[in-house]
């Protein structure tokens, strides 16, 4: 949730209400979109569906303009919204590992439990997957630590890093975002897969 802890404007416990509130109905709008079925998913891959590809890209999009748009309003401090540092030789490793695993497996991990909600086995082998992954990661930390930790960039913002304003790199993946819309579009028209 945003910095609304810090200002005292709700208590810790609220927060924590918010944040299951408003998973519940992230799941629920995943699995309406068809999110539960792997098929669909991997499709994204494939080039025969792209509705992943179009409702994580707006999702993100929107996500974006209302943080610039709370900011510019003085409703949010972006100085505390926290940003993940970044490492990168991890990042991309875990970029790697991650999509093998989507591709084969048909989930990614948030998805893989809108499979689960409805009951489908592969999901619910995928989570398994997952914990044991998660796991073996913990347990093996030590071992590939100096890996996990390597290349450290801080917390960059691309923005930052191209020398231009929140605003413009924001026009610039809106415009950015609507092109890779209609390649989706064509690539679809392409790969054409009957409904499963």
């Amino acid at each position: 949730m945003g910095p609304l802890i810090v200002n005292e404007i709700i208590t810790e416990n609220t927060n924590l209400l918010f944040a299951f509130l408003i998973g519940i109905g992230f799941g629920f709008v995943l699995e309406q979109s068809g999110f539960s079925s792997s098929r669909k998913l991997a499709g994204v891959f494939y080039g025969y569906d792209a509705v992943v590809l179009k409702v994580f890209f707006t999702a993100a999009i929107t996500g974006m303009l209302g943080l610039l748009f709370f900011s510019l309003f003085g409703w949010l401090d972006l100085s505390l919204v926290y940003i993940n540092p970044t490492f990168l030789s991890s990042s991309i490793l875990g970029g790697v590992i991650m999509g093998a695993g989507f591709i084969i497996g048909g989930y990614c991990p948030g998805t893989s439990f809108c499979g689960a909600s409805i009951g489908k086995i592969d999901a619910f082998v995928f989570i398994a997957g997952l914990f044991i992954g998660v796991a073996l990661f913990g347990w093996g930390f030590p071992l590939w630590e100096k890996l996990y930790l390597a290349k450290d960039l801080g917390d960059p913002k691309v923005s930052r890093l191209l020398g231009i304003s929140d605003g413009l790199f924001a026009l610039l993946l809106i415009l950015v975002a609507l092109v890779m819309f209609w390649a989706a579009e064509l690539a679809e028209k392409k790969f054409p897969r009957e409904e499963y």
